[in-house]
């Protein structure tokens, strides 16, 4: 078997570490933009041996595991080069430009669209680690534009890696995972912006900073150069969460300006539930 990644950073090494568990009588090829990450790859024996797109026609599996903005312009290139054996995938975080971008494309049964719910704060080969897909979800879309047997490969490879399958259409994808995930990094994003900030002219303030709020801004550490591009693509849907967001954030602060106690309290005890549904 041939595996060529395209992209060897968290989640494009740790497949790769994974794949090589699964299959042992597989070759790993790497590719990437970033000449340091490839060596350090196989320095890391993520990767076999360093690639390019023109040897991809030989690969069984093609992982696409780029910046979402980059992938819509490897994607076709990637295509126009495949036999009908190979099957394709992203795992980016937006679904509807990609499967747009190559939607009339002559290969489009040799793509498949996911986005496995996996991942860490860090970036770069050394952030990759084993297991990390193992009981994770994986939404793929459009899977009827995927050849049947090629549909069949890559559900074989999410069931190795240990991954629920959740099928959705690429709009509601990008509409639900701005609210889920995309939100989620904003305001982290912008919770250390603001601790930074202030931090200026308070310079004890980090001494007093507890386990909360590492938690809450973890996501801060993710990489600009990934999430920028996915707030643009999915820019629609970010700004109608990110709205919402800044009314609940507007009211909440209304309630502590006018002593309404009661409100504060209704509006955390009725958003506890989300223990349940989380747990």
């Amino acid at each position: 078997m041939k595996v060529y990644i395209i992209g060897v950073g968290l989640i494009g090494g740790s497949m790769a570490l994974d794949i090589k568990k699964i299959y042992s009588e597989v070759t790993i090829f790497g590719i990437d933009a970033n000449e340091e990450f490839l060596e350090k790859a196989l320095e890391l024996n993520l990767i076999h041996q360093k690639a390019t797109i023109e040897t991809i026609s030989e690969a069984d599996f093609v992982i696409l595991a780029i910046p979402v903005d980059v992938a819509l312009v490897i994607l076709p290139k990637i295509l126009d080069v495949v036999t009908e054996k190979t099957l394709v995938l992203d795992v980016g975080s937006t679904k509807f430009p990609i499967c747009e971008v190559v939607e009339n494309h002559l290969n489009r049964r040799n793509f498949m669209a996911t986005h496995p719910i996996a991942g860490t704060e860090f970036s770069g080969p050394t952030a990759a680690i084993e297991n990390l897909f193992q009981d994770k979800t994986n939404i793929i879309c459009e899977v009827e534009k995927t050849a049947f047997k090629l549909q069949e490969k890559g559900l074989e490879l999410f069931k190795k890696l240990g991954m629920r399958i959740r099928y959705m259409e690429a709009k509601s994808h990008d509409k639900h995972i701005a609210y889920v995930s995309h939100l989620s990094h904003i305001s982290s994003f912008m919770l250390g912006k603001t601790v930074i900030e202030k931090e200026k002219d308070e310079r004890d303030i980090f001494d007093m900073a507890g386990s909360g709020f590492e938690s809450t801004v973890r996501l801060a550490k993710s990489s600009p150069a990934m999430w920028t591009p996915i707030f643009n693509q999915n820019k629609k849907h970010v700004v109608n969460s990110l709205e919402e967001y800044i009314l609940n954030l507007t009211k909440f602060k209304e309630y502590i300006e006018n002593n309404d106690l009661e409100s504060v309290f209704n509006e955390m005890k009725n958003t506890n539930r989300i223990k349940e549904i989380l747990k």
